[in-house]
C-alpha cells in the first residue's frame, strides 16, 4: 500500500531525514517510535506531500507520490492527524467533521457512522464549538474528521499526547477496529512503548532522522527497542 523508499528531506541546510524506507500494509498498524526532534512528524510530512523529498521516493497504491501535492494525496486517500490536533475552535463539532469533505465526491460527503459508533460524544456535541472541547474530545473529532475522508491510509502523530488515559484507551480501540476493517493501512507515530507495543504490526525506532531499530512484532526484541529509544 505504501512504500516510502530511501527519503531525504532538507529544511534549508538542515537534514531531517536520512535515507528513510518504510512500507505500510492494508489491515496493518506501522508504529514509528522515537524521543523528540528525532524526525517522526517530518516523516508524516513528507508522506503527506507537506514538504517534498530531496532523495528517494514514496509510492502509494502502486502510483509514485513523490511529486504530488498535498491535496492530491488525500484524493488518492492519505489522511492525517497532525499533533496538536489543529482542529478549528470557532467551528461547531459538526462544521469540523464536514471540512473532511473536501477531496470527496459529492456523493460521499456524509459522515459515516462508524465516527459515532467510536467515539458517541461527537454526535452529543455537534452543535458546540471545537474550543469548547477537553483536549481528549479534540483528539476525538482530529480522527473523526480524518475517518470522514474515507482513507486508505491513515497517519496519526502522537494521538496520546496529553490526553487522559481513558481517551487513551478509547482511541486504542478505535484504532485495533480500524485495522479490523482491512481496508486501510495505519501508520502511528507515538513515543509511549506500551502503546505501540499493544497495538503495533511492525515497529521502526528512529534517531537522528534515520530508523535504527525495525521489527515485525513477532520477532520484536523489547530490550533491543528499549537501546535503541535511549540513544
Amino acid at each position: 500500500m505504501l512504500d516510502v523508499n530511501a527519503i531525504d528531506l532538507h529544511y534549508g541546510a538542515a537534514q531531517a531525514l536520512r535515507g528513510i524506507s518504510l512500507k505500510a500494509d492494508v489491515g496493518k498498524v506501522t508504529c514509528v517510535l522515537g524521543r523528540n526532534g528525532v524526525g517522526k512528524t517530518s516523516l508524516l510530512r513528507a508522506i503527506i506531500g507537506q514538504h517534498a523529498v530531496s532523495a528517494g521516493s514514496i509510492t502509494f497504491a502502486g502510483t509514485d507520490i513523490t511529486r504530488t501535492s498535498t491535496v492530491e494525496r488525500a484524493r488518492h486517500g492519505i489522511a492525517i492527524v497532525p499533533q496538536g490536533r489543529e482542529i478549528f475552535p470557532l467551528l461547531t463539532v459538526e462544521e469540523n467533521l464536514e471540512t473532511g469533505f473536501a477531496p470527496l465526491p459529492r456523493d460521499q460527503r456524509d459522515v459515516p457512522d462508524d465516527v459515532f459508533s467510536l467515539f458517541p460524544v461527537l454526535r452529543d456535541m455537534l452543535g458546540r464549538r471545537g474550543g469548547d472541547l477537553s483536549g481528549g474530545q479534540q483528539q476525538q473529532l482530529a480522527i473523526g474528521r480524518a475517518l470522514v475522508m474515507r482513507p486508505k491510509l491513515l497517519l496519526l502523530d502522537e494521538p496520546t499526547e496529553g490526553i487522559q488515559p481513558s481517551i487513551i484507551k478509547d482511541i486504542g480501540r478505535a484504532i485495533d477496529y480500524l485495522r479490523s476493517l482491512k481496508d486501510m493501512a495505519i501508520v502511528l507515530v507515538e513515543q509511549y512503548l506500551d502503546f505501540a507495543q499493544e497495538l503495533g504490526d511492525y515497529l521502526v525506532v528512529m534517531d537522528r532522522g534515520s530508523i535504527v531499530y525495525a521489527s515485525d512484532k513477532a520477532n520484536m526484541d523489547e530490550a533491543a527497542i528499549k537501546r535503541a529509544l535511549a540513544i
